[in-house]
């Protein structure tokens, strides 16, 4: 997620992505459908899409404006991703990408919108498989996938798309176009929003003369990994009457932040800078949801006290955080601070529990493949371990890939997406 950023071409941000590139990759846009939706969002208990709540209001999922970005031709994802590193294997047809704007609700279960990528393979095939991929940390809110100006914003969306899938890749809250601020590592929050955008796709799949499959196959990487299980434990529990779960592959994700991740970054196993942009994420973040401190002066030092939340509002470009924000846990935290990382009580230890217990607390009941960087510097191997463990522990067929010890937190973002698309084709196949 995380390296330290001076800028050079090695570098990258908490997206995974190469900082040089973000700054000099422009994708063009290419034109507008829009389709407006014009009255308020609805309770969670609403129809499914395409029709109206009972007393006038628009349900979640209702889609409100989608807007053609460009369309893509095979021959040019194939060398967008490959110029990235990202596998081309799997690489089939035209795509055309699209962003969404839809309602949905917000982590205090207010209506609000959100957006979210949304690619189409350019196709006769009119009955789709889908796939739906949540992304990693972004410091800048419009380096979420719907709005990204690089490519690893919309690679995975690609992959997927041109291998036949219809791919969604939700901004989640307060990103991308979305008003607000972003809930980091709010599974619930991550969770409605991913699904309301499964709606909102197929709404407009429908308006295109294309209809989704119910199964739909599940991956993310990062904090992508966690939203990836919520998803797939709300299909599984029936949050929406289509839609159901196929299979599950998350990338390289903190399954465990209370038992694994944190206890990591406290004792320095992992990339420092890393360690204090994700402390920062998880306190700013956490404290707006559950009021952990009432001054930031309580859990950061100075100079940082005055400027971290601010700076962690989603306007700031991650190399201005990175330049903001010291280099150790030591220089960022008070006592106060390491001691409620260290010793999670309260209300922290509750929301801790819920981040958690995506691998905790369900079975699932197809099959899981987890995939991650044997060396993961970001996110700490115990995670894996411990996610496997919890579900084998429960019957579930989970299987583990690990990448080797040259392959790094982003790394595994590319490899895991290559397999995990390889898998889908196979299980589609079978």
């Amino acid at each position: 997620m995380t390296k330290r950023t001076a800028p050079h071409a090695g570098a990258h941000t908490p997206g995974g992505r190469p900082a040089a590139r973000r700054i000099t990759v422009t994708l063009a846009l290419a034109g507008v459908l829009a389709m407006p939706v014009t009255a308020t969002a609805a309770r969670a208990d609403t129809p499914p899409p395409g029709q109206a709540a009972a007393d006038g209001r628009q349900e979640r999922g209702a889609l409100v404006r989608a807007t053609l970005l460009r369309t893509v031709p095979a021959d040019r994802i194939r060398r967008e991703l490959a110029d990235n590193r990202w596998d081309i294997g799997a690489v089939r047809d035209a795509v055309a990408v699209y962003r969404l704007v839809y309602r949905t609700v917000d982590a205090g279960g207010r209506p609000t919108t959100a957006t979210g990528l949304f690619a189409l393979p350019e196709t006769a095939e009119r009955r789709l498989r889908v796939v739906s991929f949540t992304h990693g940390t972004e410091l800048y809110r419009r380096d979420a996938p719907s709005t990204a100006v690089d490519p690893w914003g919309s690679a995975p969306a690609l992959t997927y798309a041109s291998a036949g899938f219809a791919a969604t890749m939700p901004d989640y809250l307060g990103q991308g176009e979305g008003p607000g601020a972003h809930p980091w590592m709010d599974v619930p929050s991550e969770t409605t929003a991913s699904v309301d955008l499964l709606r909102a796709a197929r709404r407009f799949a429908d308006a295109q003369g294309r209809s989704m499959r119910r199964e739909v196959y599940v991956s993310g990487f990062s904090q992508g990994a966690s939203a990836a299980l919520g998803l797939a434990r709300a299909l599984q529990s029936g949050a929406d009457p289509w839609f159901r779960i196929g299979a599950i592959a998350p990338i390289g994700g903190a399954y465990d932040f209370a038992g694994a991740e944190l206890p990591a970054l406290l004792a320095g196993e992992l990339d420092t800078k890393a360690s204090v942009i994700y402390t920062s994420l998880l306190l700013v973040a956490y404290n707006r949801l559950h009021h952990l401190y009432d001054a930031p002066a309580e859990v950061f030092k100075a100079p940082y006290a005055d400027t971290i939340e601010g700076l962690l509002d989603g306007s700031h470009r991650p190399r201005e955080i990175l330049a903001a924000t010291p280099d150790s846990l030591d220089d960022l935290l008070t006592d106060r601070g390491r001691a409620l990382l260290t010793r999670p009580t309260g209300a922290f230890a509750a929301a801790l529990r819920e981040t958690d217990s995506v691998c905790a607390n369900w079975r699932p009941r197809v099959p899981v493949r987890l995939f991650a960087a044997v060396h993961d510097k970001e996110a700490a191997p115990a995670n894996t371990a411990h996610c496997l463990a919890s579900l084998r522990a429960r019957g579930t067929d989970v299987q583990v890939t690990r990448f080797g010890a040259d392959v790094t937190h982003t790394d595994s973002n590319r490899l895991g997406t290559a397999a995990a698309v390889r898998w889908f084709l196979e299980l589609e196949a079978s």
